[in-house]
């Protein structure tokens, strides 16, 4: 087993310590910072995304997987960046909307998305409509993804979608929700691009529309 088959595999064991030292290994031994990230990192967080689909794992496994994932990308992230020659999967705004102060469902899904090599911007809790629309001007991304843990909370999607459009920011930006009482059908009723269940199921509707956006404009 390579180094790079051991970090991944270290990764989706959430072996935290076995992780950095493999990782410092490697990058001593001359291993490129893309490499890793691309043959190691990311296709692990690809298949404890998986496995939390299917139910294999729950919130623990995907906990410990990304605390050993970012400790292994504090260290190459300034590497990658430093060589410019790394380009994300793409870019992502995220944050749970206004008046609604949770955050765990949250985290695990910038760590997801982190996983498949986007760049995301997190700009927390109790994000108020005005914000979001300042986020998407500032930083132009490719999707905003919200959150929402309350019945109380959900409207303020809406909030949010009325005032992209209003603000004229809505027309080639995607917009994903997601959080316990949300649904599919509430996605479209709100005129959202997409709704994921879980963090791992948020990741890979995050790759597709990306991935359809580019065919598109190609």
């Amino acid at each position: 087993m390579t180094d790079l088959e051991r970090i991944k595999q270290g990764v989706i064991e959430g072996d935290m310590p076995r992780v950095k030292e493999l990782t410092a290994k490697a990058l001593t031994e001359g291993a490129a910072p893309l490499a890793l990230l691309r043959r190691a990192l990311i296709p692990a967080m690809n298949v404890v995304g998986e496995r939390m689909r299917t139910g294999e794992f729950f919130v623990p496994e995907v906990l410990l997987a990304a605390r050993a994932m970012k400790a292994a990308m504090e260290i190459i992230k300034p590497l990658v960046l430093e060589s410019r020659a790394y380009e994300p999967t793409g870019r992502i705004i995220i944050g749970t909307v206004q008046g609604d102060m949770h955050d765990i469902g949250k985290n695990l899904v910038v760590t997801m998305l982190e996983g498949a090599g986007f760049e995301v911007a997190d700009l927390g809790v109790d994000v108020s409509p005005e914000r979001f629309v300042e986020a998407v001007r500032e930083k132009k991304p490719d999707i905003l993804a919200m959150s929402a843990l309350l019945t109380t909370t959900m409207g303020q999607m809406a909030a949010v979608m009325k005032a992209l459009s209003d603000a004229g920011c809505r027309q080639r930006l995607k917009v994903i929700v997601g959080g316990a009482p949300l649904s599919p059908r509430f996605a479209r009723d709100i005129s959202a691009d997409g709704y994921a269940e879980d963090a791992g199921a948020a990741a890979e509707l995050a790759k597709g529309l990306v991935a359809s956006r580019r065919a598109a404009t190609a």
